[in-house]
Formats: C-alpha cells, sequence, structure tokens
C-alpha cells in the first residue's frame, strides 16, 4: 500500500511538472525553423528578447522539415512564425498552412520576392556557392568551379545538404543543373552531376553543417555567402567562399505568420521586428543581403567578394522553382539516392 501511494504521489509530482513546464513553453512564441548556427539566428533571437520581451526557443528543422510540421499541426498548430527558403515558403502558402499579414515595411520588398497578400515574404537573401574550409583541404588548390568538384583529389571531401529535404540542397541542385544548361522545365543536367558526384563519396546532411566545416569534417560544403563570411570574420577561420565559374544563384529566405497560431499577436510583433531598422541590421551584420538595402552598412558590404564576383550569381523565376520541387525530388530519391 505504501508503494503504492508513492506511485502516486510521484506520478503527481511528474504531471504537475509537466502542466508547469507545458505552461512555460505556451508562454513563449515559437518560430520554426530558427537554428542558432543559421544565418546568426542566435543573434536575432537575442535582439527579439532584449526589444519584445519574448523567449524563443531554438529550433534546428530545415525548411522541408519545417513545411511537414506546419502540415502535421494544421487543426492545431504549434509555431507562430516559420522561416524558410522561397519555394517552401510559397508552399506553405498554397497549402493553406500560412495566414495573410503584410509587416511593417512591405512595401519596400520588391515585387517577386513577396505573396501579394503577406503569406510569405523575403527578409534576407543569399549567394550559393562553395564554403571551403582551406586548412582542411591539406594542400589541395581551392575549386573554383562546379566541375572540379569532380577531381578525384576532393574524395570525401564535399558536402551538400539533401536536397530532397533541406532548402539550401534544392537551391544548390538548381544552381548546378542551370551552371550545366539545364532549365527548370529539364533537371537532366543536374542530376548527371550529382550521380557523377556520388564517385567522390559526398557528405550529405539534412540540417545545417556550419559546425562541421568549421572542424574540418566537411572541407567543401554547398552552402551560402553569409556563412562563409561568418566564418572567416567572426570565427576567424581559414575558410574562403567561392562563386563557381560556371555560375549560381541568388536565393531569397522568407518568413509567414503561421495560420490560427497561438500567440499571434506576439508573431505579428515578431515580424514586425525583423522587418524593422535593427530587425535588419542583425542580417546585415551577419553578411546576408537584408531586403531593405538600407539597413546594408558600407562595413559589411566591404567583406563581402568584388561585385564583379557576384555578376555570376543570378535570380530566376521563384514561383516555378517551387512548383517543380517536387518532381526534382522525386528524381533525385529515385535516381541519385
Amino acid at each position: 500500500m505504501i508503494r503504492k501511494t508513492r506511485n502516486l504521489i510521484g506520478l503527481g509530482i511528474l504531471l504537475v511538472m509537466s502542466f508547469v513546464a507545458t505552461k512555460a513553453v505556451a508562454a513563449d512564441a515559437v518560430c520554426y525553423n530558427c537554428p542558432p548556427q543559421w544565418a546568426d539566428w542566435a543573434s536575432q533571437l537575442k535582439s527579439i528578447k532584449q526589444n519584445l520581451g519574448y523567449d524563443m526557443p531554438h529550433d534546428n528543422k530545415n525548411s522541408g522539415q519545417t513545411l511537414s510540421q506546419l502540415l502535421a499541426e494544421k487543426s492545431s498548430p504549434v509555431a507562430d512564425v516559420a522561416y524558410y527558403g522561397v519555394s517552401f515558403g510559397i508552399q506553405a502558402a498554397e497549402k493553406g498552412v500560412v495566414e495573410a499579414y503584410k509587416p511593417k515595411h512591405f512595401d519596400e520588398i520588391p515585387e517577386g520576392l513577396k505573396d501579394k497578400d503577406g503569406k510569405w515574404f523575403t527578409i534576407h537573401s543569399g549567394t550559393l556557392g562553395l564554403f571551403v574550409n582551406i586548412d582542411a583541404l591539406g594542400g589541395k588548390p581551392i575549386p573554383k568551379s562546379w566541375k572540379d568538384l569532380m577531381n578525384p583529389d576532393y574524395r570525401g571531401m564535399i558536402g551538400y545538404l539533401d536536397p530532397s529535404s533541406a532548402f539550401v540542397g534544392y537551391a544548390g541542385a538548381v544552381a548546378v543543373n542551370r551552371a550545366f544548361g539545364g532549365t527548370l522545365e529539364n533537371f537532366d543536367p543536374g542530376i548527371k552531376f550529382f550521380k557523377d558526384l556520388a564517385a567522390n563519396d559526398p557528405i550529405v546532411p539534412k540540417q545545417t553543417s556550419y559546425a562541421r566545416v568549421l572542424s574540418g569534417e566537411i572541407p567543401i560544403l554547398f552552402d551560402y555567402d553569409f556563412n562563409a563570411y561568418r566564418a572567416k570574420y567572426k570565427d576567424k577561420a581559414n575558410v574562403a567562399f567561392v562563386i563557381p565559374e560556371e555560375g549560381t544563384v541568388v536565393v531569397p529566405y522568407v518568413m509567414s505568420l503561421v495560420k490560427n497560431s497561438p500567440h499571434p499577436e506576439k508573431g505579428r510583433k515578431i515580424l514586425d521586428f525583423i522587418m524593422s531598422d535593427e530587425g535588419q541590421k542583425v542580417w546585415a551584420n551577419a553578411f546576408l543581403r537584408p531586403i531593405r538595402a538600407s539597413a546594408m552598412s558600407k562595413e559589411a558590404a566591404a567583406k563581402f567578394l568584388p561585385a564583379s564576383d557576384y555578376t555570376r550569381s543570378t535570380p530566376l523565376d521563384y514561383a516555378k522553382m517551387a512548383a517543380v520541387q517536387n518532381s526534382f525530388k522525386e528524381r533525385y530519391l529515385n535516381e541519385v539516392r
């Protein structure tokens, strides 16, 4: 009887602790796919805390996992706002898991980089290329092109995020495909590239792999300029960013207010803050291109590669990119992985 009583007391304590924990979590605003090691979300979350008083837990989903979670929780949402690559933002709007909201400065966002009703809108962009840990190359030359990656000298040294799940992986596939003559209607060159690259035993993680580049585990990663600049100027690592000779793409990252979110007012205030001067400067100081160009200081701009290199980095039809994403995913899973 005593043991049974103790068990019941213990169960009661656990239930109370669970209730308290649930209430604590419920009091926070939640952003899906706001990982501290990606795009300096760590600084943005701190800034939100300082300016709005909201504790927002770190969330290490990728863009695809974020959309999947929003769909799974459609009848009972957990997140208040979501962040993802543009193609996933477009899909989220199409699938009805986000709602229209035009944050402050919405009118400053160029056409083509926002949903007309505000179901998604660009907050910053990056240029996709090669994030290279020079020391980890062991004396091998820094690759200058996509084609260079086929060199057997780089066997086991190349990484790209899973393009069937992570947006940066899909953006890399689009860039490679276009560099070798493909289009959004024809992914044959891109599929061939990944098939051929398999001979060099690439590393294909699903999550952001910034730390794995710094450690040298992945010496060459398909990634954005902002991560490489962060490594170089903030973490003082011996790294380089390469815009491949064949060309690459500029990629917007977007945010949305989650439909029927637990804290819609907090969600709106968070989005307003991210579009404010102070919020946009966080991105600029993290070497991203804020969607509001006025937030980019001369000091930050001076740390980018020369403008002549960026002429090889161009935009594309992002709505079309979103429309063909699933068909590419099926081909990649069936023919490459």
